[in-house]
């Protein structure tokens, strides 16, 4: 298939409440600038949904100096991108036969919404049900967490993943305010989990499924998903 003639789906979080804690969540801006660059630069057509459609909320701590990256100060210079963004279309409105491939960006707020979204856990089953790669970084592999395969199993069940991990999200301190442990979930659906250092790029590919650690996964966590598409 020829890369121009790409379309991947990328799915934001519309959560932008950190538990009961009164602080502000949403999605981790690297976590979308980094791999949507990654791919658009390779010609790929990308298209952004969300539950609630419209402008997805950023978690106003990634847009801190600490975290900038080259991809979140060229997003922050990118105005066609950011008008992209804002009108991001209501992820109902979406027909998986219209995309090669489905990626979910991280940040807290998709353990709230995404996590259970009936429409999103159905898309990610008819992207897999139809052989087309599915990936996930940081505290997105947390979306399957209802997700079945064909045979009515979870699907992370026995395949190789990774995902935020418990003493990353120690560290950030806000293992008592999530809904539920990446790592722990994972592994409790019986995805064989592995981890990298705290804040190191791990990515594992299983098949069609890919998933990235951190933040600094991100970037290669789409070289994944474009490498595998190009295939």
């Amino acid at each position: 298939m020829k890369k121009e003639n790409l379309k991947v789906l990328v799915v934001l979080t519309s959560h932008d409440q950190l538990g009961n804690t009164g602080a502000k969540t949403g999605f981790w801006v690297e976590e979308f600038a980094a791999p949507y660059y990654v791919m658009a630069d390779a010609g790929v057509a990308i298209t952004i949904a969300s539950p609630k459609g419209g402008q997805p909320p950023i978690d106003p701590k990634s847009a801190l100096p600490d975290f900038q990256t080259a991809a979140t100060k060229r997003f922050d210079a990118d105005m066609e991108l950011q008008n992209k963004l804002a009108n991001s279309i209501v992820l109902t409105e979406v027909d998986e036969q219209d995309y090669d491939a489905i990626f979910y960006p991280g940040g807290h707020g998709p353990l709230w919404d995404l996590a259970n979204d009936k429409t999103s856990i159905a898309l990610i089953e008819s992207f897999w049900k139809h052989n087309k790669p599915v990936a996930a970084v940081c505290h997105a592999p947390g979306v399957f967490r209802f997700v079945k395969n064909v045979d009515g199993i979870p699907l992370v069940q026995g395949k190789k993943v990774t995902g935020f991990s418990n003493s990353e999200e120690e560290a950030v301190q806000l293992t008592d305010v999530v809904p539920f442990l990446v790592e722990d979930e994972l592994v409790k659906l019986g995805g064989h989990y592995s981890k990298a250092a705290d804040w190191s790029s791990h990515v594992v590919k299983d098949g069609k499924l890919i998933t990235g650690q951190n933040p600094g996964s991100s970037e290669e966590t789409a070289k994944e998903l474009l490498a595998l598409l190009e295939q």
